[in-house]
This record gives C-alpha cells, sequence and structure tokens, in this order.
C-alpha cells in the first residue's frame, strides 16, 4: 500500500522508531535494574505491546478496563490498572481476574478499600493492591506525608482477600516543564518521595514488595533509579510533539503522524484546509509554555520532513494551516497529501481504529487499536 492513495485522515506508524524507541528505554531498565511495565494507554496496540516487553516479564499498565480484558485475551496476564478503583468497577475487575488474570489495583481511598475486600471475599478472589500516592502532581493520591500514607496500606496489609503490593506515583508535573533541568529535578522528587515512603512504611512494620514510578520525561532524564522496583512510562514509545519541544527526545524520535488530504485552497488567505481536524488529532495545544506557536501540530512532507507550518486551528473534521511561501502554496493542490506531528500521540491515536505500519516508506500491515473503556 501507498501513503499517496489511502484514505485520509490515517495514522502512520514508523515501525522502525518505535522499535528504537523501546530499546531506549528497555536499556534504561536493565542498566538500573528495575522491571519495566510500560503503559500502553498511548498506543492500546497488541503489537506494539510485544516490541515493548521484549526481553522483559510481559507486566503491562492500562488506563481502562477494556484494555485489560483485550490485552489479556493475546496472552498478556499481568496487568496493573493505574486509575483508582471505585465500586462501581468492582464486578468488572471480578471478572477479570476469575479469567486468569493477575489484576493489580489501586487506590487512595480507605473505604474503598474495605468495600474492594467485601467484594472480593463474597467473590472467593484476592486483589493486589497497590496505595497511590502524590509526589507532587496533585491529581490523585495521597500526600507521603500524611497519617493515610501509613493507615492505607495497613488497611490493606490486615484486609482478608486483598494483599498490599506495594506504592505507586506518577510525575504528571514533568510535563509542565521548561527544560531538561526542571525535568530532572521533578524526576529526583518523584524516586525520592516514593523511597522515602517506602523506608517509612517498613519501619513500621509494613512491608513494600514493590516501588513503582515513571512517566516519560521523568524516565528519560532520570540520572538513578535506586530503591524503586519499577517503571511504568508510556508516551516513550511514539514520542509526540510535545516530547520533542520538552527535550524528551528529538523530533526524530517520534513515531506516530497523521496523513492528511488538502480540500481547500484559499490564495487570498494564504491558507489550506485539510482533512484532519479535532477528531483525528485531538485538540491538545502542546507545550505552549516553551512555543507558544505550537498550534496543534507540526506538518510534514510525505517523507517526513519538517515543513515549519503547524495546524493553527481545528473544527471537529477540518485543520487550518497558513502557507505564508508562494512556492510551496502552489505546490499544494486539493487532493495532495501532508503528514501532522501531533501535539499528543496518545489522544492523536485514541481517535483512530488502527495504525498504518511503515517500513521503509511503505505501508506493510494494519495493527488494531482497542478503545473502550
Amino acid at each position: 500500500m501507498d501513503i499517496r492513495t489511502i484514505g485520509t485522515p490515517s495514522l502512520l506508524l514508523d515501525a522502525d522508531r518505535v522499535r528504537r524507541n523501546a530499546a531506549r528505554i528497555s536499556d534504561i531498565a536493565k542498566r538500573n535494574g528495575v522491571r519495566l511495565r510500560p503503559h500502553i494507554k498511548t498506543h492500546k496496540c497488541v503489537e506494539v505491546a510485544r516490541i515493548q516487553t521484549a526481553g522483559h516479564n510481559g507486566a503491562l499498565t492500562v488506563s481502562t478496563l477494556a484494555e485489560a480484558r483485550a490485552f489479556s485475551r493475546h496472552g498478556f496476564l499481568d496487568i496493573t490498572y493505574a486509575v483508582p478503583i471505585e465500586c462501581g468497577k468492582f464486578s468488572e475487575a471480578i471478572d477479570i481476574v476469575r479469567n486468569g488474570v493477575k489484576l493489580s489495583l489501586i487506590t487512595d481511598d480507605a473505604e474503598t478499600s474495605r468495600q474492594l475486600d467485601d467484594a472480593a471475599r463474597k467473590a472467593g478472589v484476592r486483589f493486589d493492591v497497590l496505595l497511590k500516592v502524590d509526589c507532587g502532581y496533585h491529581r490523585c493520591g495521597v500526600e507521603p506525608h500524611t497519617p493515610e500514607a501509613i493507615e492505607i496500606p495497613r488497611r490493606i496489609n490486615d484486609a482478608e482477600n486483598l494483599n498490599f503490593a506495594g506504592i505507586l506515583t506518577h510525575a504528571g508535573h514533568s510535563y509542565n516543564t521548561t527544560s531538561k533541568e526542571e525535568i530532572l529535578a521533578i524526576a529526583r522528587q518523584e524516586r525520592d518521595v516514593m523511597v522515602a515512603l517506602a523506608e517509612k512504611l517498613r519501619s513500621d512494620g509494613v512491608e513494600v514488595p514493590t516501588v513503582s514510578i515513571g512517566s516519560t520525561p521523568s524516565i528519560s532524564c532520570i540520572d538513578h533509579l535506586r530503591g524503586v522496583d519499577e517503571i511504568r512510562p508510556g508516551n516513550y514509545i511514539f514520542f509526540d510533539a510535545f516530547q520533542a519541544t520538552l527535550g524528551s527526545c528529538s523530533f526524530d524520535d517520534c513515531a506516530l503522524t497523521v496523513l492528511a488530504a488538502i480540500v481547500h485552497r484559499d490564495r487570498g488567505r494564504k491558507k489550506i484546509i485539510v482533512d484532519a481536524g479535532a477528531i483525528a488529532l485531538s485538540k491538545d495545544r502542546g507545550a505552549v509554555e516553551i512555543d507558544p506557536a505550537c498550534g496543534y501540530g507540526h506538518v510534514l512532507d510525505l517523507e517526513g520532513n519538517g515543513t515549519g507550518m503547524r495546524v493553527e486551528s481545528l473544527s471537529q473534521e477540518h485543520g487550518t494551516i497558513h502557507v505564508l511561501n508562494d512556492e510551496v502554496f502552489e505546490s499544494l493542490k486539493v487532493g495532495s497529501r501532508v503528514r501532522i506531528l501531533a501535539n499528543h500521540s496518545c489522544l492523536t491515536a485514541a481517535q483512530h481504529s488502527h495504525f498504518n505500519v511503515l517500513e521503509n516508506g511503505k505501508i506493510v500491515d494494519r495493527w488494531e487499536i482497542h478503545r473502550g473503556w
């Protein structure tokens, strides 16, 4: 298949870059003696997960129970559901465990842990449960210095049908930085907060089997991982314009682009319209603190080379690009195609049903994306 003839908008996935990105983080994990449990929410694709976990134990992190079901059907049986569990999802989680999956859950709520223990006891199953810790992101998790950071692990540890599996965090605030130095400071904070809490729990008689950390920026920049058992980055497998602008990678590492066709030209306004809008690209603005003109994606030619243009505005199925160079404008006819490097590959991939896999500029395969909740 040829990228000049397939339907648009569609996802193009550079398989060589995927393998290279996987090897990079795999090497970091192995050099630091930690387990790799990649977050598959970025791609939701079995073939990509197999590339990520090659040479490792096959453990995964998911963001939905639908992902857990889909990947378990393909032989991934050690899964952490990294969103705090709530009672409305107990029965589905129980069904997944009954189907032979080691499903680990997270919580930052004492009452939920009690309810989960009751539900697990009635169902005759056991759950591994990790404490969700706030290392500075302030989205979810208990503050590490609070009584709850000790009380909830004790409660889980004493529960009849729960196993306290350790502590888990996500340094999402690493995305709100403007330099590698700032990323490194947050990476160290993430690690040090978690190692200190693990030491405190152990000194209070609570065993901590796993200290689990990891965002793509923090793991890409971390200096060491002493005291950590597991890392869970996800976006690194594709990277994107946000990560490249942030400094987690180079633009040449970005593996995912959206193929779009030009559907309208306006010579007077020096603009073109492509058929990739908010549904195809997402509306993530990316690293606006570093690049205020980032728009909604970098416009590339069909070979993947940057053009300097950006997708400046979006409606549902339309993307607007201004073309100030007359020669370039004349080369972009209705029906011509461009590739767009989106700001956030995770959100972009989730809008589509499959990846068109590129090898040496040719589409060689089609890999399904498992969506849903």
